[in-house]
């Protein structure tokens, strides 16, 4: 203000000679002098505001995190909306008495232009680079939550990590591939997608993968397999993948972990895109998919927010052949499906370094159309020979036509609400998270005959009075809350991070049964709810977890890493009656059944990990692990059945397994895993690593009523997965190749290590590509190739290699995207359609699910 005061004084003077009449012809300029007084008196505020002494210590905390620190003890807001900050980068602070400018200089380097307008200041670059800038060739910078519940930079992680950031999926997705099929091509050890709305056996690693949005495990003790239809691409801004056995976020991840992180609002101005696509064989006038997605995204320094709304409804599919590919009425297709994803959510920053963030989620996806499988009169196409006096049904009879009209449809509809409380610097230095998640599933299935009915045994009422097979459909209702709680804390060469988990799951199965005569005398097009069974044992599980995990560098570059979970499961089985004499009792073969006693099963087990990384740099590691994964088979496959005999008009129970005399073991996985990675700046980028996994239980399956059993025998996967690319920047030639090669082995009484069964192993699997690249365009051709695998019952899945053209170009208002699916038109047999064939038998043409033909796409997206 000095400065100020001089400034008027020589003002004063030498305006003192000066007559009204000179001052009278220059109005305007006694108006620039005040406004320049003023603006700057306004320099000189933003200059004390910025040269204001700060002392200030943080540690293992997000960049967005310690600005929220600094502005705190400032008394400012820090804002960055206009740059394109690493967020997520963990950061330390120690400064004693400097200026607020340096700590921000020092913090995220010196192309900053720093704004003061009152009490913000507004971070903004004097090059046009982002602040903390991360080369597009060398992601190992990026932070990652997946392995190991707190933030973590790619290049510090001792195991298998992909990210599959907004830019690549998209350019899948808004070329035509769908999530589950663009998931198989993008991450190495992820097997093949299927084409309907089932993602069974899509394994890492030869193993169960747990799935989860933001953090919450979207999986169910009841394996139903729609993990990946829960969400649409357009609401997810990347995917965080760990392969290989792991116990940090709990049961099911014996292969691998992918979670599915969502968008946010990253800027203060109010932000829309819209996005409007299709996608079509060309062949035929019902061969179309359409799709429509709007968001909204904006906020301030306090609150952001966004609310992102995807619909799609498709139309038929052909294959190679031009032939509509059959309707899947086991698991359910997505032929005719309409899907709607209303996603929202909304982070406040508070004071003293704390936020919230809450995410809400409705999703429904259903089957939406009066077309159908017609099963020929009678069903005669249909009609397993044992329910139809010996005569084999004729699959020419099979026919999708209109018509169709039922009660209850293939759909997967969702209700997910998840909060999260974070504080950092308490406790010591420590960073803070709890989270509370809840989330209601109703996922309904395909009219079709149900599994484990036999017309002669379960449905003859006297002789000469049997009744018809009927037509069924399952429904399955889950519902889940739980608790989680993280402490983080960083010193120099230790970092630590320990808490715990609650969480809780429902289960109810029913099986919608249909009124014979209107199934039969439409060719099972019209279904109308006659009663409805319980299908499965109802359950209850309630799991509570601690867990801790340490890294120290023992030496300048040499890490060592581990951490232990000990997890407690209590699971409760409702008495249950046998589904096949239900079944009979509602069809009047008998009128009372005995009950399968359920009870509670107790689980508690500890789980393992350890691990060494050397760091040649930030560019270049090695690794080796050993880690453990738990999982618990599905209760209500392995419960509930038993033997029974006619004692009268009442069915009475022989024996069962139930959980007292036949408790469900649980299953242990060990996994051990040498790898490395390189990402330099000349375009070089590359992830290898080896695997050997043993489980010390296996389970089988029973493909005639599809309950499972648990036996003695290891399973032992081994083989690699990698991928190798380079990339010429800022443009030009991109070329790949990625992939796994697995062998899997079950240990049989009398032979030994003989290869797994087909049922719910993949083949190894390849992709390559090659394209072109620049800021305003690209293109990839891309080719995946999977092996034939045979199993040790002489059980075949036949391999396959298809072809995609996917691309964009940027034009003056948005980006069109364009692809071209199965480009060469092959006609191939899905690894879902050559299983469906053993699990549910005759016709073959009923269940044999071709690949989709030539498929072209067009996308257009605009942001503003």
């Amino acid at each position: 203000m000095k400065q100020v005061h001089t400034y008027l004084k020589n003002l004063t003077k030498y305006s003192s000679g000066f007559t009204v009449k000179q001052l009278n012809i220059a109005p305007k300029v006694l108006i620039v002098i005040v406004l320049t007084l003023l603006n700057t008196t306004h320099l000189f505020a933003q200059q004390d505001v910025l040269d204001k002494p700060l002392t200030i210590k943080l540690s293992n905390i997000t960049l967005a995190d310690a600005l929220l620190a600094i502005g705190d003890k400032a008394s400012v807001s820090i804002s960055y909306s206009n740059t394109r900050l690493d967020a997520n980068k963990i950061v330390n602070v120690d400064a004693t008495h400097q200026p607020i400018k340096k700590i921000l200089h020092d913090l995220m380097g010196a192309n900053l232009k720093l704004k003061v307008q009152g009490n913000v200041i507004t971070i903004q670059t004097t090059d046009n680079k982002p602040v903390t800038s991360i080369n597009l060739n060398n992601n190992l910078n990026e932070v990652v939550v997946v392995s190991s519940r707190s933030p973590q930079h790619i290049s510090e992680i001792p195991g298998t990590v992909w990210v599959i950031d907004s830019a690549k999926l998209q350019s899948q997705i808004k070329a035509g591939v769908p999530l589950k099929e663009a998931l198989g091509i993008l991450i190495p050890g992820l097997d093949i997608g299927n084409q309907g709305r089932s993602n069974y056996a899509q394994n890492i690693r030869g193993r169960n993968i747990l799935v989860m949005i933001d953090g919450v495990s979207i999986n169910s003790t009841r394996n139903t397999s729609r993990q990946f239809d829960a969400i649409d691409p357009f609401n997810i801004e990347k995917i965080e993948v760990l392969s290989g056995a792991s116990s940090v976020y709990g049961g099911d991840a014996t292969g691998g972990i992918i979670n599915i992180v969502t968008k946010k609002s990253t800027s203060e101005k109010l932000a829309f895109q819209t996005e409007v696509g299709g996608r079509s064989g060309l062949g035929h006038g019902d061969d179309h998919d359409l799709r429509v997605a709007q968001s909204i995204a904006g906020g301030n320094s306090f609150v952001k927010g966004r609310l992102g709304f995807a619909y799609q409804q498709n139309g038929a599919a052909y294959d190679g052949d031009g032939h509509q590919i059959i309707i899947d009425t086991k698991q359910g297709d997505l032929q005719y499906n309409r899907s709607i994803d209303l996603f929202g959510n909304v982070d406040f920053k508070l004071k003293h370094n704390q936020s919230i963030s809450l995410d809400a989620q409705y999703y429904n996806s259903k089957y939406n159309s009066d077309h159908g499988l017609f099963l020929g009169n009678n069903l005669a196409g249909a009609l397993p020979a044992n329910a139809n006096n010996g005569i084999a049904p004729d699959p020419s009879l099979l026919d999708v036509r209109k018509g169709f009209d039922a009660d209850v449809v293939p759909r997967s509809k969702r209700i997910f609400i998840n909060g999260q409380y974070r504080i950092g610097n308490i406790l010591g230095g420590q960073s803070f998270q709890f989270q509370a998640f809840v989330r209601s599933e109703k996922l309904d299935f395909s009219p079709s005959f149900p599994e484990g009915i036999v017309q002669s045994r379960d449905l003859t009422v006297a002789p000469g009075n049997v009744k018809p097979l009927p037509l069924a459909a399952s429904r399955q209702n889950t519902d889940v809350y739980g608790f989680k709680a993280v402490l983080a804390k960083q010193w120099d060469k230790v970092k630590l991070t320990y808490g715990a988990d609650l969480d809780h799951e429902k289960f109810v199965g029913t099986q919608a049964f249909f009124d014979t005569n209107l199934s039969y005398s439409s060719g099972g097009l019209i279904n109308k709810t006659a009663s409805t069974l319980e299908r499965y044992p109802g359950n209850r599980i309630l799991g509570i977890s601690g867990f801790a995990q340490a890294s120290w560098e023992i030496m300048n570059k040499l890490t060592l890493s581990g951490g232990i979970r000990q997890q407690h499961m209590d699971v409760t089985v409702d008495d249950f009656v046998r589904f096949q004499q239900q079944v009979s009792v509602n069809y009047g073969v008998g009128t009372s059944a005995a009950k399968i006693p359920g009870g509670k099963n107790d689980y508690n087990v500890t789980l393992f990990n350890g691990s060494l990384i050397y760091k040649f740099s930030n560019k270049a590691q090695i690794w080796a692990n050993y880690s453990q994964g738990f999982s618990v088979p599905d209760p209500t496959k392995y419960y509930g059945t038993g033997s029974y005999v006619r004692d009268g008009d009442n069915w009475k129970l022989v024996n069962s397994i139930n959980v007292k005399d036949a408790p469900l073991s649980g299953i242990k996985t060990n996994q051990y895993e040498l790898g490395g990675r390189l990402s330099d700046e000349s375009g070089f980028k590359g992830q290898i690593a080896g695997f050997y996994s043993v489980s010390d239980k296996a389970i089988l399956i029973n493909t005639s009523n599809f309950t499972i059993s648990v036996t003695d025998q290891k399973v032992r996967n081994y083989g690699f997965e990698g991928e190798l690319s380079y990339s010429q920047q800022p443009k030009g030639l991109i070329v790949g190749v990625s992939g796994q090669f697995i062998i899997s082995d079950i240990k049989t009484p009398d032979k030994g290590y003989q290869r797994n069964s087909i049922i719910s192993t993949n083949p190894s699997k390849f992709v390559s590509f090659a394209g072109w690249q620049s800021q305003d365009f690209s293109v990839r051709l891309q080719a995946v190739r999977s092996l034939d695998l045979k199993d040790y019952q002489n059980l075949e899945l036949k391999g396959f290699t298809t072809f995609d053209l996917v691309g964009n170009v940027k034009l003056p208002l948005g980006t069109l995207s364009a692809g071209i699916q199965n480009l060469w038109d092959k006609q191939y047999l899905t690894f879902w359609g050559q299983r469906s064939v053993l699990f549910y038998g005759a016709p073959a043409k009923l269940y044999q699910y071709y690949g989709r033909g030539r498929t072209f796409s067009l996308t257009y997206t605009i942001s503003y």
